[in-house]
C-alpha cells in the first residue's frame, strides 16, 4: 500500500507578507490619492521691488550699472523685472526665503553661467568666438571675471586699465610675470591692459588675439607702419607673424626679441644650411663675416625687416 506524502507544515504568517494589513496593500490603497495631488504650481515673476524689499544695497548698486537698462527698456521686455532676468522668477523665493529657491550664479555650473548670460548678449561682436575661446573651455564663466551688481567704476569693464590688468594677473600669473621684464609693454603703469591685444570672450583665432586679418595680430593696432601689404614681404613676419622674432609680453632682450642679439636671430633661418633645409630663407653672401663687428647686427643695413616697397633685400 502506497504511503500518502507528508503533508507541508505551515508555519506562522511572516510580517510584511501579502496579508490584508501588509505595507504593499496599504501602498496600493495610497498611490490612488497620491497620483492624483494637484502638481506644485511654477514660480512666477515678482517684480525688481519685491527684491528690493529685502536686498537694499544690491538693488541701489545695481541701478548705477549697465544692466540697469533691462529695468527700464520695454524692448528688452523685462520692466521692472530686471533681477528675474537672470535670476529667475522669484515668487517661490519671496514666499519661503530659501536661497534654494532662486537662482545662484555662484552656485551655477559655469556652462549654465554662460548660457543664461549669452541669452542677451550671443549675437554683438565680443562674443563671437565665445563658446570656442579658451576662457570657455577652461570653464571660466563670465561671472568670475565681471560682478553685475557692482557699478561700473567698480568693474572690469570700465576703462581703467589698471583694473582690467589686475583682474586679468589673478589667473596668468606667468604672463604676468613676464611684464617685469626690462624690455616690455607697459602694462604695469597702466598704459595698456591685456585687452587691448586679447578678446578675453573669446576668438575664432589662437589665444584670443584680436586681428586686423587673417595673420596680422592685434599688434597693427599699434604699430601701424609694419601693416603693408609690401611688394617685398618678409617670410617670417608672413606666416609667423610678429612672434617669430618677438616676445610680445616682455624679454629681457632689446626690442623684446626672442635672441639676445640679432644675428642670432636671423641665422635661425638665415643659416649655411642645404635649400631645401633653408626654405624661404637664403644664405648670406660670402662677404658677411661674422667675425666682424659692422655684420652682427643684420639690421643695420637691412632696415626694412618687416617688409619692403623697393627692396627685395630690404635695404630700403
Amino acid at each position: 500500500m502506497p504511503v500518502p506524502p507528508a503533508r507541508r507544515r505551515r508555519g506562522p504568517r511572516k510580517r510584511g507578507g501579502p496579508g490584508p494589513f501588509s505595507p504593499g496593500w496599504l501602498l496600493l490603497l495610497v498611490w490612488p490619492l497620491v497620483a492624483q495631488a494637484p502638481p506644485k504650481p511654477a514660480p512666477q515673476t515678482v517684480g525688481s521691488e519685491i527684491c528690493q524689499a529685502c536686498h537694499e544695497d544690491i538693488y541701489k548698486a545695481f541701478q548705477q550699472t549697465s544692466h540697469a537698462l533691462v529695468e527700464k527698456d520695454r524692448r528688452h521686455g523685462w520692466q521692472g523685472k530686471a533681477c528675474e532676468s537672470c535670476h529667475g522668477p522669484g515668487s517661490a523665493h519671496a514666499e519661503s526665503g530659501s536661497a534654494a529657491d532662486i537662482r545662484n550664479f555662484a552656485k551655477l555650473a559655469p556652462a549654465e553661467a554662460d548660457r543664461i548670460c549669452l541669452t542677451c548678449h550671443l549675437n554683438q561682436p565680443t562674443q563671437v568666438g565665445r563658446i570656442h575661446g579658451g576662457h570657455a573651455r577652461g570653464q571660466v564663466a563670465c561671472v568670475s571675471c565681471h560682478s553685475i551688481h557692482k557699478p561700473r567704476a567698480e568693474t572690469v569693464t570700465s576703462a581703467k586699465a589698471a583694473l582690467i590688468n589686475k583682474n586679468c594677473a589673478g589667473c596668468h600669473l606667468s604672463s604676468w610675470a613676464e611684464f617685469q621684464k626690462p624690455h616690455r609693454h607697459r602694462l604695469p603703469e597702466g598704459a595698456m591692459s591685456c585687452v587691448d591685444c586679447h578678446n578675453p570672450h573669446g576668438s575664432l583665432l589662437p589665444r584670443s588675439l584680436q586681428t586686423v586679418s587673417a595673420n596680422e595680430p592685434g599688434c597693427l593696432k599699434c604699430h601701424g607702419d609694419k601693416r603693408g601689404p609690401f611688394p617685398f614681404e618678409h617670410a617670417a613676419v608672413r606666416v609667423e607673424g610678429c612672434t617669430a622674432c618677438h616676445q610680445p609680453h616682455g624679454s629681457a632682450n632689446p626690442r623684446m626679441l626672442t635672441r639676445h642679439e640679432v644675428r642670432f636671430l636671423c641665422l635661425e633661418c638665415h643659416s649655411n644650411l642645404p635649400v631645401v633645409a633653408a626654405g624661404p630663407g637664403g644664405v648670406p653672401p660670402a662677404f658677411h663675416d661674422l667675425r666682424s663687428p659692422r655684420f652682427r647686427n643684420c639690421t643695420t643695413c637691412h632696415i626694412k625687416i618687416h617688409g619692403s616697397y623697393v627692396d627685395r633685400a630690404f635695404l630700403r
